[in-house]
């Protein structure tokens, strides 16, 4: 059988006609050999260059490495002053230097940081565990600085410059203290500025706040933070590696300062209102009825625009404590609830953050609501007798010397309980389908709401309703809660003002402004205009103007709003009016009411609660054109007529720049 196998290739002869490029020609070795040269070639320059950089000039450039890098500083803007309506200035700044942190200039090691991070609380007096607090809050930005304090003292300045190498990442730059140059007063409203909190720099991280800036924490301050804020400049600095700065700083923008802004405020009111406060409180005490007296507020409004005139509010604290470096025990009855306590709060607006029951500074209140739903007439005679009885209670009147008929005005001057006990069970009589007429006139009045004015913290306070007790105490529908619902004993005490009803005093200056100016809802309000400075001595220029919102109508019969406003003028001038010993010698005619509302109240030594008087006055002047309202609080400090009202009398001497006789009247 034939052999079937394929010969092999290998032996076959090449074929002429095809290039052979598996063999090495001279030619191709010639190619191969130059390629070879130029690639030793090229290493051996590549070699030599690296060898150069590495071990002859490593040093030099290390050393230039070190020395070059570029930080860009911040040029903190210096925050706009306060003034008030007259121009003086209420808050400006004070230049300092603060004491920053860059982390990643610190040790490189957790125990040469912490180390240094101790050094640096000794010298600067923050608590060590603050400064790594704060260190923690900025782990991921280690290029944003930390601040650990503002406005160090010029010996500490000394020290750290001094011993630089010893604090690396340690800067001090300029800086802004806020300077108060009235102290404590209007506080509360002005309020101040600190370090910004993580929950605000997350919210205004976009708007282009950094986590090392201060910004207003309350108050004015914090309202209008971004007008008065500024812009901040730039610069850079060159720096060796442990932060060190090599060169001085380069400006690349300058920093803007903040805009003015002018409040309506008048200092001289404001501190004259403060100083009312405190005599009003002192006057309580040497009484027997208001021993405990420790507190109150006072409020001036036009009641033409809503312009808060003053604001007071006692206890107070001075802002100043915020600026610089903190002293923490002064600080502990600002920042520690148990202190806080112990010191009655004095943080706390009193004037919009707490809410009292008006006594009977809420009569005008019930007589409007009455008129107007026909429940009495204005000169209806209704009994004003010692006690009123009605579904098994006896409600008394504040003076068992009174027993005659009397119409509107008369109760109102002489602060008829009964009268008005009279009115709320008529309140409560009527048909369920009209609706809860008291309450629904007082909140139409602004009360149990808030006043809309322009910083927060304000509370709307209570008129409480059978809804609101129903869901309250009950639960809806109250099913077996009968003991728990709506009683007629509720509209009764809501007629003079007790019970569950509670209002702020900026809320009863309010409602005070409408009977002063015919019957208008104002909006108060502290910011008047934001202004910018002139330049070469050019006088200020309004950059924006705040303004007035329009007074609203209520739609108030004036006929009813002119009754009450008579017995108002009575209260203070006639011999059955409840404050005629502290108004009836003044020049200026002023119209207002004295309260007194009954409250239950914790007393420091006491176990239990025991019931004091919260002593109220408002009022407005002159009484045929006003222009100022004025409404107090003492807490704690008896009747109306020997606390509230002597207090709120200071303030339209001050006003109307006149004095009184004043002959001493407790009343309600």
């Amino acid at each position: 059988m034939a052999d079937r196998t394929a010969p092999s290739r290998r032996f076959l002869p090449g074929d002429p006609r095809v290039a052979e490029p598996y063999r090495l020609t001279p030619q191709l070795a010639l190619r191969v050999a130059i390629l070879g040269f130029l690639a030793l070639a090229l290493f051996a320059v590549l070699f030599l260059r690296l060898w150069a950089l590495q071990v002859l000039s490593g040093e030099r450039y290390l050393a230039q490495a070190n020395d070059n890098r570029v930080r860009t500083l911040r040029l903190e803007a210096p925050r706009g002053p306060i003034l008030d309506r007259n121009g003086r200035v209420l808050v400006t700044n004070t230049p300092g230097t603060r004491v920053e942190l860059w982390p990643s200039d610190l040790p490189k090691t957790w125990a040469a940081q912490l180390a240094e991070l101790r050094k640096l609380a000794s010298v600067t007096g923050v608590p060590t565990k603050d400064i790594v607090a704060e260190l923690a809050k900025h782990g991921d930005d280690p290029l944003t600085p930390v601040v650990v304090q503002r406005g160090i003292k010029q010996q500490q300045i000394y020290y750290l410059l001094e011993h630089q190498d010893e604090f690396p990442g340690v800067r001090l730059p300029q800086s802004y203290l806020r300077k108060y140059p009235y102290q404590s007063l209007a506080a509360q409203v002005l309020g101040y500025v600190g370090q910004i909190s993580p929950e605000d720099y997350k919210a205004l991280k976009k708007k282009g706040y950094l986590a090392s800036d201060s910004i207003g924490q309350s108050g004015i301050e914090r309202t209008y933070d971004t007008y008065l804020r500024g812009m901040d400049g730039t610069a850079q600095l060159t720096v060796d590696s442990r932060g060190r700065p090599k060169t001085a700083a380069v400006p690349i923008q300058s920093s803007a300062p903040g805009e003015t802004l002018r409040l309506t405020l008048d200092i001289n009111l404001q501190r004259a209102a403060e100083r009312a406060l405190t005599y009003g409180i002192n006057l309580a005490r040497s009484s027997a009825e208001g021993a405990y007296a420790d507190g109150g507020a006072i409020v001036a409004l036009d009641p033409r625009n809503g312009d808060v005139l003053a604001m007071a509010s006692n206890p107070t604290y001075k802002p100043s404590l915020f600026s610089g470096r903190k002293d923490m025990k002064k600080l502990a009855p600002l920042l520690n609830p148990k202190v806080a306590q112990e010191d009655n709060f004095p943080a706390f607006n009193r004037a919009i953050q707490v809410g009292y029951p008006p006594g009977s500074t809420f009569k005008p209140v019930t007589a409007i609501a009455a008129m107007q739903a026909h429940v009495v007439g204005p000169l209806t005679p209704l009994l004003c007798s010692p006690s009123y009885t009605a579904y098994g209670q006896v409600f008394h009147n504040w003076t068992p010397l009174i027993d005659q008929w009397v119409d509107l005005r008369t109760a109102l001057a002489m602060s008829c309980d009964t009268y008005f006990y009279r009115l709320g069970d008529d309140f409560f009589k009527l048909p369920s389908g009209r609706g809860h007429l008291l309450q629904g006139w007082a909140n139409r009045l602004g009360l149990g709401e808030t006043t809309g004015l322009d910083i927060g913290g304000e509370i709307s306070g209570l008129i409480p309703t059978p809804e609101w007790r129903c869901k309250t105490f009950g639960g809806p529908p109250c099913r077996g809660y009968v003991d728990r619902i709506w009683k007629p004993g509720y509209s009764i005490q809501l007629a003079i003002g007790q019970g569950d009803v509670l209002v702020t005093p900026l809320q009863m200056a309010r409602f005070y402004a409408l009977i002063a100016n015919g019957g208008k809802l104002v909006t108060p309000h502290l910011a008047n205009d934001v202004e910018q400075s002139g330049s070469n001595g050019q006088p200020l220029r309004v950059l924006r103007r705040f303004g007035a919102q329009p007074p609203q109508p209520v739609n108030v019969d004036p006929t009813a709003l002119n009754y009450v406003a008579l017995g108002l003028e009575e209260a203070t001038h006639a011999s059955i009016g409840t404050s005629s010993g502290v108004f009836g010698n003044f020049k200026v005619d002023i119209a207002g009411k004295t309260g007194s509302a009954e409250k239950f109240v914790h007393v420091k030594g006491l176990p239990n609660a025991i019931k004091l008087n919260q002593s109220w006055w408002c009022g407005y002047g002159p009484f045929d054109a006003p222009t100022i309202v004025v409404c107090a609080t003492i807490e704690n400090g008896g009747h109306g007529g020997s606390a509230a009202a002597p207090a709120a009398l200071k303030v339209f001497e001050q006003y109307f720049h006149t004095t009184a006789t004043t002959t001493a009247k407790a009343s309600d």
